[in-house]
Order: C-alpha cells, then structure tokens, then sequence
C-alpha cells in the first residue's frame, strides 16, 4: 500500500533518550495478488501520524487465514494500491502520537486492531493507527504474544459474552476449538462457569483443548456419539469456528431457543433452523471493547497458545505454513531487531 511521507521530528520516551521515528521500515507486502511467494520484504516509508492517531513500534502482529485471503485477491480491498502491506493487528511500543489523543503515552505497551487500514498493515517494523483502534496490554502479556492474541481473542470474547451470552452451567460446543479463536472461546466460556465441549482433530489437538480447560473433548468426525451423551439434555450455545457437515450434525443438538454465532467469513455458513437463533459477527474494535479484553485476560489469566512463529522477513513462510492445515492457536510474526527496537525492559525500568 502507497503510504504518505511522515513528519520528521523526536519524542520522548518515559522521560528517557528521544526517539527517532525514521523515515522508512521494514514490511512485508505484495506487488501483486497471487501465492505466498508474492508476499516479500520491502522498505517502505513509515506513514505521517495524524492528529487523532498514534505511531506503533511493532514486536509482534498476528498472522490469520483472512490474510491469506487478501494476498491472493480473494478478499481484495475495495480500493488496492501497491505494495499492499498486510496484517490486521499486532502489539508494540507507542513511539508518536497526534495532538489530539489523550488516552496514551509515548512509551505505552498497546495492541491494536484494524482491518483495511489506510495507512497499511501490520506486517511492518510501523502502524500508524487511529488511536480508537488500540488499548492498553495487559501487564501479564509480553508484547510478541499480544500482537498474536488481539484479534482472534477479541472474536472470542464478543462471541462469547456478546453473542452467546454464555452463562455459568449452561453447555456449551466450541466447533473448531483448537484454533486462533477456538482457543480462547474454550477459556473464557471455561471461566464463565460453563460445560464446555470442544472439536477437535488429532491428539495433539485434543490434547491442546483439554489443557485449556475443556470438559469434553471430541473429534467432529468420528465422535457425534459421545456429543450425544455429553450434550444431553441439548446444547445452549454454539461458537462455530468452521462449517459444513460435521458442523450441521452438531447444530442437531441444539436446544429450542438455543443460540448459534459464528464470525464472518466462515465457509459454509451455519444453516438458519426454526426453533434456534443463528447470528454472524465481526470482531469490533474501540476503547471500551479493548479494556473489556484486556480485563478478560487479567480475570481469565488467558493462555496465549502459538503454533509457529517466524521473523517478518519470513512472512511468505508463515502463509505457507498457515495453508498447510492443521494450526493449533495461531501464527506469529516477531517483528524487531533486538539492538534498534524499543524493548520492554528499557521503557519500564
């Protein structure tokens, strides 16, 4: 993506040495829309912040199956230009901010959320952002695993709480609970007192799921049987994290005036029955919905769970192995160089 020059200029970092915001960074971005191989590094300018936004030393972004979708051209932005940097969200350092915003710091721990962003992606060693599109880390988390948790945890939890309304005892099935957003709904439902029921293929799947507090762990394909005993009498809620027919036969245990959500972009939808509720979602980002995650974390003590990580240079290898199936948790790029980033221990003591 095409990105404006930036002011020049210093901040001060917590009282300490000023900060150089320098005029290019490191990215990962596509000249063109195809497989991972067109995902490469380019250098790039960092963006001009404006009044209302802020300035993000990135140590770590998210990599999600949407991302593959936007590389390829099967999700294209409305309106593309190239290089298109790519990534959703991610964590690091606030390093300048507008005149106008109030709620952060320069040397602020924050992760942040944005699909489309104007001023491009994550997959950068920079993010300029919209100051209403981060929030503040929550001191248990290192700023590598927030900038992997932010979106999928944040899906999570407003299926969860917003969508299922999910309440202590009652049950509950999380279809696809060994991935990027499954292991966080099986924890917060976990913590919100419910039965929990999750899917999921392979031992080492299976055995992921139990450890993050499932009561019951079963494999969609081959396991309808045992969802039958465990579910009685009906299912109150299900998150459902992948479609089709394994899925459907699931949906077969769903109470009358039970509930069924499931984000966007899940292929094939959850067919609409009578005598449940079936409703799509978009994780929606802000203050408020960012705090309530960061306190889900502290309340929940959350486990961040990644199946891979690679370097920012390695960006193509972390699509190719995203499409090689099979992710427990969710892929991860480090951005940063130890000896020029700003790291945590520096800015906090």
């Amino acid at each position: 993506m095409a990105m404006p020059e930036k002011e020049t200029g210093t901040e001060r970092v917590k009282g300490r040495a000023p900060v150089v915001l320098p005029d290019t960074m490191l990215a990962a971005a596509v000249d063109e829309f195809g497989p991972p191989e067109v995902l490469t590094p380019h250098t790039l300018p960092v963006p001009r912040v404006g009044q209302s936004e802020i300035a993000i030393a990135l140590h770590g972004a998210g990599v999600g199956i949407w991302d593959a979708k936007i590389r390829d051209g099967t999700w294209a932005p409305d309106h593309v230009s190239f290089p298109l940097v790519l990534g959703t969200d991610g964590a690091g350092i606030v390093i300048a901010k507008g005149a106008l915003v109030r709620r952060f710091e320069i040397g602020d721990r924050v992760w942040s959320y944005a699909y489309q962003n104007p001023k491009g992606g994550y997959y950068a060693e920079y993010v300029v952002i919209d100051a209403n599109n981060a929030g503040h880390v929550p001191p248990q988390l290192d700023l590598f695993h927030a900038g992997v948790a932010v979106v999928t945890a944040l899906t999570a939890l407003q299926g969860i709480e917003d969508h299922l309304h999910v309440r202590a005892d009652q049950r509950v099935l999380i279809f696809g609970a060994s991935g990027a957003v499954g292991t966080y709904a099986v924890q917060l439902a976990k913590h919100r007192g419910a039965f929990v029921i999750g899917t999921a293929t392979g031992s080492d799947a299976q055995e992921l799921v139990s450890s993050l507090g499932a009561d019951a762990v079963i494999d969609a394909r081959d396991g309808l049987a045992r969802l039958e005993q465990v579910a009685a009498p009906g299912l109150d809620a299900v998150l459902a994290l992948a479609g089709g027919d394994a899925l459907e036969r699931c949906l077969d245990h769903v109470r009358e005036g039970g509930r069924v959500a499931y984000p966007d972009g899940v292929e094939p939808p959850p067919a609409h029955r009578p005598r449940f509720h079936v409703v799509a979602y978009d994780a929606i980002p802000g203050p408020r919905e960012l705090a309530r995650l960061s306190d889900a974390f502290v309340a929940a003590r959350l486990r961040v769970p990644v199946a891979a990580e690679f370097p920012l240079e390695r960006a193509a290898d972390a699509h190719r192995r995203l499409e090689q199936g099979h992710v427990l948790g969710r892929i991860g790029l480090r951005i940063g160089r130890p000896e020029d980033r700003l790291d945590q221990d520096r800015l906090d003591h």
